[in-house]
């Protein structure tokens, strides 16, 4: 055997033990990625061209950046229905300050985000020591958020005109735009503190079972205290993002951003019932569905037909999820009892 077919035999070996290693759901999700990018390679007019590919990559940051944040918080068996509002909000503060009150580009971006932590955060405090549910009370951020960046604005976008400013949402650096950039930074850092820190932990161990956590000695109110302050965090900076792209703070984007969010999140292998996810799934999972829908647009496919195809394939993951991923405690009191 020479030594090119030796080298040829240990970089297959090397694959099929990374392949190996990766959990069944990310596999089976790499190879229908696989098979959508084919079909859309082979059908769709246009989809393999560098323009709608760096398209596809700023699609994926927008939804990809809130995306992780929402990871940990649909782990610790949370949700959280505010944060399209909380993009709208972000963006009509920030083109509220820029453009009416004179702050610097800088400064009213870092207000921007401490605030839509803040706001974060307030709601997970209200979750954690009212024991109230999380989907109440981020649905009642959903309307209030919504409603005060229309009121900042009149309903009315708000031009910011200041020179470079575009270049956060519509720039690249070395040829990759920077939205995608920021996504991948994201996922390192996000990837590193579900997996490798005492929270990313205490995460995992509430959704498993939190009174289990808390009687070991977690602390759980905190806990959710700063999922919330993430997830509000990181939607504003994908609010701030978004309105660079748009050239103005505009209170009427982030329609269905929510929706999007959690459905990369499932389709990523994240379980609903809590404990279970991962940051990779969640890459994969808004990869996949960005695709989907690209490659539907490309097709010339109807708008409701593609909500049909979406809520076909969130549909399908949460099925794969209860099968694979339910909790012990939850097969049991589904069993049929003698």
């Amino acid at each position: 055997m020479n030594t090119d077919t030796m080298e040829l035999h240990a970089g297959r070996g090397a694959h099929s033990a990374a392949m190996a290693r990766l959990d069944p759901e990310i596999r089976g999700l790499l190879l229908a990625l696989g098979v959508l990018c084919a079909a859309a390679v082979a059908f769709a007019p246009h989809f393999a061209t560098a323009g709608n590919l760096l398209d596809v990559l700023r699609q994926l940051a927008f939804t990809g950046i809130v995306a992780y944040g929402m990871t940990l918080v649909i782990v610790a068996g949370e949700i959280d229905v505010s944060v399209g509002s909380a993009i709208a909000f972000s963006s009509a503060l920030f083109g509220t300050l820029v453009a009416s009150l004179g702050l610097p580009l800088w400064l009213a971006a870092v207000a921007v985000v401490a605030l839509g932590t803040a706001i974060g955060a307030g709601a997970g405090a209200i979750r954690a020591w009212f024991n109230i549910p999380s989907f109440i009370v981020t649905l009642a951020l959903f309307s209030a958020l919504r409603g005060a960046a229309m009121l900042m604005t009149d309903a009315i976008p708000v031009p910011i005109l200041e020179a470079g400013f575009e270049r956060w949402g519509s720039g690249t650096l070395l040829g990759i735009p920077v939205p995608a950039l920021v996504l991948l930074a994201l996922f390192v850092v996000f990837s590193v503190l579900a997996s490798r820190t005492a929270f990313g932990r205490a995460v995992y161990a509430i959704g498993g079972n939190a009174e289990a956590a808390h009687l070991s000695g977690i602390p759980v109110a905190r806990t959710r205290v700063l999922l919330f302050a993430q997830t509000g965090g990181l939607a504003a900076l994908a609010g701030l993002l978004m309105t660079s792209r748009l050239g103005s703070g505009n209170p009427n984007i982030g329609y269905g951003v929510e929706f999007a969010v959690i459905t990369a999140v499932i389709v990523g292998g994240a379980s609903l019932y809590g404990g279970k996810g991962s940051m990779l799934g969640t890459l994969l999972g808004g990869l996949f569905i960005v695709v989907l829908n690209n490659a539907m647009v490309l097709l010339g496919i109807n708008s409701y037909a593609q909500d049909v195809a979406n809520g076909v394939v969130v549909l399908l993951a949460v099925l794969v999820s209860s099968r694979a991923g339910l909790p012990a405690g939850w097969r049991l009191r589904r069993m049929p009892r003698a």
